[in-house]
């Protein structure tokens, strides 16, 4: 059983399973603070609200962007390829992103150093921008991703992006962002309705039960342009060497606009996965209108997950195609570390991974719990 662990083909499988499980970590979790953040100036209309809402993430938003630098980790030890060409390829993209999420540590930590109403305005602002240009952006670049990057390499194995900022906000990556920011809100409304109450909580529930309708109905419209051919897709055409090596150039793929239903079709029970997606939001919407905040969260991450769950079950085993010469586009079975490195690091992960889920546990746990202004007021500014 060790040894089948440690064989290199099912190494670059299990990488592909955990960098998955890594970025719906990520979606789940930081995934509502982004919600959160963006829902700010809608659903608190006082400073005492605001504090409320910035209250319920404030303890648990750093801990949460824990996955965040583990996803992108996990990119760089084992895909170094697709770590090389995706944050060099966005790298505008990336610095836009990066620079919305300074914005939040810097919002939470300076908003309560002076009481004055222009003062905190003005970090409010800051909170909003840096979770929605994030939300919408992590979405543009998996539309970009369905679509294809126009990159390839030269015969050393050079990657060369020729693909520019504008380029990447196209319709239909704007689309996947819409799909993004939708989701998240919903998200986020989940959250609120879970951990405030009173006014918060009321229009929480109101902004989420859109936010979810809409989430639901847009990733159902992104299942019809997956099906119409115009979100691409691409297919391996040439015999898969699952242990071979990391050589994206060993391979031949071709564009084919039904490639990303051939998984789903290749194995039916599939559906469940981007059934789910559509489901789980509708159920949240269901929640959020009885009340129900327990059970409003739980489809909240269930659709967050199997959202985006979908994009990588659709695509396996591509990892990132090439729209201007398909053959160079990278695969799991083409573009890992060497079997070493993926041995090693799968220990590690295997002892410290249990160790961040248990710890992560005992904080929710430690900070479960309504927020409320009366508590936000007795905290003084300690509080945020």
């Amino acid at each position: 059983m060790i040894e089948f662990l440690f064989d290199y083909s099912t190494l670059r499988v299990i990488w592909w399973i955990l960098l998955g499980v890594l970025l719906i970590g990520f979606a789940t979790t930081d995934g509502f603070d982004m919600g959160v953040g963006t829902l700010l100036p809608f659903v608190g209309k006082t400073d005492a609200e605001r504090r409320v809402v910035i209250n319920t993430i404030g303890p648990v938003w750093e801990g949460n962007q824990v996955w965040f630098i583990l996803g992108g980790g996990a990119i760089f030890a084992a895909w170094p390829a697709l770590y090389a060409l995706s944050f060099s390829g966005f790298y505008l993209a990336m610095f836009l992103v990066l620079a919305a999420l300074i914005l939040r540590p810097v919002s939470f930590k300076y908003r309560s150093k002076r009481p004055d109403p222009a003062w905190r305005a003005g970090w409010d602002r800051a909170l909003f921008v840096g979770s929605a240009v994030p939300a919408l952006i992590f979405g543009v670049a998996v539309g970009n991703t369905l679509r294809g990057v126009p990159f390839h390499y030269t015969s050393d194995l050079r990657p060369i992006y020729e693909g520019t900022l504008f380029g990447l906000l196209n319709p239909v990556a704007l689309y996947c962002g819409l799909v993004s920011l939708s989701m998240l809100v919903m998200h986020g409304a989940a959250w609120l309705a879970l951990k405030s109450e009173g006014p918060v909580a009321d229009r929480s529930r109101a902004l989420g039960g859109k936010a979810a309708l809409l989430a639901g109905v847009l990733f159902a419209g992104g299942g019809v342009l997956v099906w119409l051919g115009l979100l691409g897709g691409y297919r391996v055409t040439s015999p898969i060497v699952w242990d071979g090596p990391s050589n994206p150039l060993l391979k031949t793929v071709e564009a084919d606009p039904g490639a990303w239903l051939a998984n789903f079709h290749a194995h039916p029970l599939l559906w469940v996965v981007p059934a789910l997606g559509v489901a789980a939001p509708l159920l949240a919407a269901i929640g959020f209108r009885t009340r129900a905040a327990g059970l409003t969260f739980l489809a909240s991450s269930l659709g967050v997950a199997t959202i985006v769950a979908t994009v990588g079950v659709a695509m396996f085993p591509i990892l990132l195609p090439s729209s201007t010469n398909p053959g160079h586009s990278l695969a799991v079975f083409d573009a890992s570390s060497s079997r070493l490195t993926l041995r090693n690091m799968l220990i590690a992960t295997a002892i410290f991974m249990p160790l961040i889920l248990a710890y992560t546990g005992w904080v929710y746990r430690v900070l479960r719990g309504k927020v409320s202004e009366k508590s936000v007021e007795s905290a003084g500014t300690s509080a945020y």
